[in-house]
């Protein structure tokens, strides 16, 4: 019987481990490849659940509050990390790390109640990066991404799961 074992902490929820990677690796070069196996082989999760300070990205088994997803990998997104609030909102901080991944589209999700602001600067540095960028209430939010996801496009995003 297998035994059942949990992600090293060090890794997002949905991220491979090293051994995955080392074998994708292999297989791409085998089949003459030249290409990044995040390029080929990762695309971003589906968002399984939401509800009232809830979030589940499928193939995770850690609930989220609030979450950053992108191609190959999730985790919580923790405000505390960049000193974020309701007001003035997400700053550019909080996304650097899913802009990062190549995302070509970023979702972010501002609430069930919409109470997480947006400023135009962020939207502009999206912009400026040459990524699209969707700003809506977190369960529209979810859906498009979602969307997203099942076009095969390589999208990111941010979602807050209360007000």
């Amino acid at each position: 019987m297998g035994r059942e074992t949990s992600p090293p902490k060090h890794l997002a929820c949905c991220e491979p481990d090293s051994a995955t990677l080392m074998l994708g690796s292999v297989l791409l070069s085998w089949w003459g490849y030249k290409h990044n196996l995040f390029n080929l082989a990762m695309s971003s999760p589906e968002i399984a659940s939401l509800s009232w300070g809830q979030m589940m990205v499928k193939g995770c088994s850690t609930a989220y509050k609030d979450c950053k997803v992108w191609p190959g990998g999730s985790r919580t997104w923790d405000w505390r990390e960049t000193g974020t609030n309701h007001s003035p909102g997400v700053q550019p901080a909080d996304l650097e790390e899913v802009v990062k991944k190549g995302v070509k589209t970023l979702v972010i999700g501002r609430g069930m109640s919409e109470a997480l602001q947006v400023p135009a600067s962020t939207v502009d540095y999206l912009k400026k990066n040459g990524i699209d960028v969707l700003v809506l209430q977190t369960e529209k939010a979810v859906k498009e991404y979602n969307a997203l996801v099942a076009q095969g496009v390589k999208v990111g995003g941010v979602f807050h799961s209360t007000c």
